[in-house]
């Protein structure tokens, strides 16, 4: 059996002894595995990743946008966003089309599958971070919110 060891505070960076599990990269990495578990056992049975999902839930706030500014918009780099815009146009939940403003763009335009989907998930969302955020207290789900949107 290991000792116990004293956890240094979060966020101390006084130069104590570097242990693995007090570090930001690895409590975020931990807290996206959580989440991502929760992700696929609230949205069960839609085939449709966390990514796929932003991309499809940006879209539908926006409306038609070019594949290049919705990757932005969600952080996806180009290469990955147009991955997504290939595997959600095979399943038939984006149409893309040029952009007649601009032909070097691709625009993106919800389906009515894709609506329907996004709209089914969304509905669902609440419960993946409510489920995620269940450990914690509602004032520090809302400060834990707060603080990732300005590191984010």
């Amino acid at each position: 059996m290991t000792a116990k060891r004293a956890k240094q505070p979060a966020g101390d960076l006084s130069g104590k002894a570097y242990v693995l599990e007090d570090q930001i990269g690895f409590l975020i990495r931990r807290a996206h595995q959580r989440a991502s578990a929760i992700f696929e056992q609230v949205m069960d049975g839609m085939d449709v990743t966390p990514v796929q999902y932003a991309a499809l839930a940006k879209l539908h706030d926006l409306g038609p946008t070019s594949q290049n500014q919705l990757g932005r918009m969600v952080g996806i780099d180009p290469a990955t966003m147009f991955g997504v815009a290939g595997r959600l146009s095979k399943r038939g939940l984006v149409s893309p089309s040029v952009d007649p403003n601009d032909a070097r763009l691709v625009l993106l335009t919800l389906t009515e599958s894709g609506h329907a989907t996004v709209e089914a998930m969304k509905s669902l969302g609440p419960e993946v971070t409510r489920r995620t955020l269940d450990p914690l207290s509602a004032g520090e789900a809302a400060q834990l919110l707060d603080l990732l949107g300005r590191i984010g």
